[in-house]
């Protein structure tokens, strides 16, 4: 049994908090369904047959406006790093916008490499930077006792750990969970397990950011402000 189960650092640090998130969002849906229709009222009917389609958004989300619900309403076959292989949806947010590009921006250039068109040349995305409010119950990795294990929480392929922690903090009803991001070393990332924990933060505040991947750099700019990460093969450094 793991030393956090066996001793329950869950029960004896979960503490209630709330923080400022940043979460990144690919703004491609418009462009999309624009590209296949000719007038705009065709395209209203499109992203309706669309809409209908997809999942039901859960009951304990359906207050929220979609750039909160959109993570809960869907299952994915691939885990990511606190959800495993069909569970319920996530939503990962990062405390910093430098952060929230660099988690984005990692998986661009992985999606880049590992495309064989597309390896050898470039990628250019639009994306949505937005705050958001979480309040509840949650547990801090990046602190006692919990850094003391900081490989499991930050590997950079292998999410059991991750995952068996995550299923514990749902039976615990804890709100959300707050780590280090294995993909920007330098910044600290939230996974939110409950809906209802989430709102928009006010005044809502969105930006728009233009992202190019290359084989060589990863670069984000919104208006005179940018990052700029070198891909490494787990994560950004910042250069």
């Amino acid at each position: 049994m793991q030393a956090w189960l066996k001793e329950d650092w869950i029960g004896a640090s979960a503490r209630k908090a709330t923080r400022i998130l940043w979460r990144a969002v690919e703004a491609q849906h418009l462009v999309a369904t624009m590209s296949l229709v000719d007038r705009l009222d065709e395209q209203y009917l499109l992203e309706e047959l669309l809409e209908a389609g997809k999942p039901p958004v859960p009951l304990a989300a359906v207050s929220l406006p979609f750039l909160l619900f959109t993570p809960f309403r869907y299952t994915s076959p691939y885990p990511s790093r606190f959800r495993a292989a069909h569970e319920p949806g996530i939503w990962y947010g990062a405390f910093d916008r430098q952060t929230a590009c660099a988690e984005v921006g990692y998986w661009r250039w992985r999606f880049l490499m590992d495309s064989d068109g597309l390896n050898g040349g470039e990628l250019k995305t639009e994306h949505t930077l937005f705050q958001a409010r979480v309040s509840g119950r949650h547990i801090d990795l990046t602190r006692p006792p919990w850094n003391a294990l900081a490989s499991p929480w930050c590997h950079p392929r292998d999410y059991s750990h991750c995952h068996q922690l995550a299923q514990q903090a749902r039976v615990r009803g804890l709100d959300w969970i707050r780590y280090d991001s294995a993909r920007h070393p330098r910044g600290d990332c939230a996974a939110v397990l409950q809906a209802q924990a989430l709102q928009l933060h006010e005044p809502t505040r969105a930006e728009t950011w233009i992202c190019r991947v290359t084989r060589a750099t990863v670069i984000f700019r919104h208006q005179k402000e940018g990052f700029s990460f070198a891909p490494d093969q787990d994560a950004l450094r910042v250069t």
